[in-house]
């Protein structure tokens, strides 16, 4: 093993952290979690087909500040998988009964992609639930089928035959720099989707791939404007999913959002360039 490998356990050396189970409504849930329980609670949301290793890199430095959990969503992860719906008010009711669980009225939420979409869902529908909201290059607000295409196709390819080459094809679509997916991040991901029957789960996870119900789950100018959660629009120069300038559109629709690009990444801004994006994400979340 070379010097400059990078691992999920090595980006959380040094933290105390925990991974646990929680009944999250009769569902199964897991987390990773760090710093205090009696800290302000962050919640961090993963994207379509993730997990919550997409914030290994984030658990320490967030940990000092908050009560930090990184959840797997319903459908995804070691989470349960029910068969239900998977639009975006099915995990908007899965993380209520998080922040329920945890015994939490209020959390920053913060959200990438699909986690994104998520949060704004949350702080529209329940703003007496939202502090402060973090958006990650995130969905709810574009519908590019050719993108649509591609996340459904690797996807899809990634969980019917889950050896690593493919699996790490369906990663660095997530990266502007494909040498940051390593191998340990691989084979977390290879042990998830190998699970009995996640290839069906897949299938109805990449529902709001399908353009008809993308369109009736995604945001309009009006909706937008009604956010009042103080908020944060991070995006990045090289997403794939969405350009900057789409990115500010959405933040322009938001009274107050603060925008930033990170230079040099892709849809992971959190593991592709962590030190910077924690830089960010802590300014933004502890400034009065």
């Amino acid at each position: 093993m070379s010097g400059s490998h990078r691992s999920v356990w090595s980006d959380l050396t040094g933290t105390a952290f925990s991974q646990g189970f929680l009944d999250a409504g009769g569902l199964r849930t897991r987390f990773l979690a760090s710093g205090s329980p009696g800290s302000p609670l962050l919640l961090l949301l993963h994207g379509t087909g993730g997990h919550a290793e997409a914030y290994s890199r984030n658990l320490a430095a967030h940990g000092a500040h908050f009560h930090t959990v990184a959840i797997d969503m319903i459908g995804h992860g070691w989470s349960d998988k029910p068969d239900c719906g998977y639009e975006i008010a099915d995990y908007g009711a899965h993380v209520l009964a998080v922040m329920r669980a945890l015994g939490a009225d209020r959390a920053h939420v913060s959200g990438e992609s699909l986690g994104g979409w998520v949060a704004a869902w949350l702080a529209l529908r329940h703003p007496e639930k939202v502090d402060r909201l973090v958006l990650n290059t995130t969905g709810g607000w574009t519908a590019h089928p050719e993108v649509m295409e591609r996340i459904k196709r690797l996807s899809m390819e990634a969980v019917r035959d889950p050896n690593p080459a493919r699996i790490r094809t369906r990663l660095e679509f997530l990266m502007h720099d494909a040498s940051k997916v390593n191998d340990d991040l691989v084979e977390t991901r290879r042990a998830i989707y190998a699970q009995p029957g996640f290839a069906e789960v897949m299938q109805q996870v990449l529902c709001l791939q399908d353009m008809d119900v993308r369109t009736r789950n995604m945001f309009s100018a009006e909706e937008t404007g009604r956010i009042a959660a103080r908020t944060l629009v991070l995006w990045t120069s090289h997403d794939p999913t969405a350009t900057p300038e789409e990115g500010r559109r959405i933040a322009d629709l938001i009274a107050g959002a603060r925008y930033e690009v990170m230079n040099g990444c892709g849809h992971w801004p959190q593991f592709e360039d962590a030190e910077r994006f924690n830089a960010i994400h802590l300014n933004f979340l502890t400034a009065e």
